[in-house]
């Protein structure tokens, strides 16, 4: 099994910049009305309301590893926007009290759901064509897409493909980004670095125009030490399932494929009465898109 996105905030360090976002700063309303909230959910899609409460628990399984998704914090306690999430779908599902969340070591996920021992995986599972064997998924609930970041005093005007017209782009070598971008933004220049953390530096000291990386990764930088305050996104997001995957969803096993069907519902109905906007602005208070 793969993750969606590679961890690259499972450092002290990024733990640092969510400690000081969701201890130290509360969003600012005004900015948050900036901030696109994402919706995948089609407003003329219909999903039962099911009946959860004859299930003897609902235990969601998930890992420590995945900031700011799940992760532990400087309280020794579990949390993250998966685990917020998941009580959000029990409460959603009137089976709070029957609600469980445990974290287990990423290469238990299968073991464990397969013996019983959770009824879902919520840990940021890649869907891909092996994964679809051995999993149900419910809806999409989120997608990191990529994402332009420029430096302040040079930012570029959209559209972002004629801007980067004799300018330079700082891709990670052998990344999903550096391939999109070629394929995409095939006739603009770009150089690769061996790291992510090798191409923030470089455009933090101006030695590229531009860089292109998952929003995920830009958002927790931008509002780090590191960044300074030094830059902001470029334009708008990128989506592309072949590049950057299908998106994050709850996995359950086949023969439960009516609890994905559930959590759809429960997903849909806090995605439409602002429950999910509340998690997204806490968890991501620049947004993502």
């Amino acid at each position: 099994m793969r993750r969606l996105t590679a961890s690259f905030f499972a450092t002290q360090t990024a733990l640092a910049v969510l400690a000081s976002l969701l201890t130290f700063a509360p969003v600012n309303t005004a900015s948050a009305q900036t901030v696109l909230i994402p919706n995948f959910w089609d407003p003329n899609t219909r999903y039962t309301k099911p009946n959860f409460t004859i299930l003897p628990r609902l235990r969601f399984l998930t890992t420590t590893d995945f900031p700011p998704f799940n992760f532990i914090d400087r309280k020794k306690r579990l949390t993250g926007f998966h685990v917020d999430l998941a009580r959000a779908i029990c409460a959603e599902l009137n089976v709070l009290a029957k609600c469980q969340i445990q974290a287990v070591r990423w290469g238990d996920l299968e073991k464990m759901l397969e013996k019983g021992e959770g009824e879902a995986i919520i840990a940021g599972l890649d869907i891909n064509a092996t994964t679809r064997q051995i999993y149900a998924f419910s809806h999409p609930y989120l997608s990191i897409p990529g994402r332009f970041i420029t430096r302040r005093d040079k930012p570029l005007a959209s559209p972002v493909y004629n801007s980067l017209f004799k300018k330079t782009v700082g891709v990670v070598q052998g990344s999903a980004h550096q391939k999109y971008f070629a394929g995409a933004f095939g006739e603009r220049k770009f150089v690769q670095f061996p790291t992510r953390q090798a191409v923030f530096n470089a455009l933090k000291a101006g030695n590229v125009d531009a860089i292109f990386t998952d929003a995920l990764s830009g958002s927790f930088w931008l509002a780090s030490q590191d960044a300074a305050g030094c830059c902001d996104y470029a334009g708008g997001p990128y989506l592309s399932s072949k590049y950057f995957g299908n998106g994050l969803s709850i996995a359950v096993s086949k023969k439960d494929a009516h609890l994905a069907n559930g959590f759809n519902y429960a997903l849909k109905q806090i995605s439409e009465k602002g429950v999910f906007k509340e998690l997204y602005l806490k968890y991501f208070p620049l947004g993502l898109y």
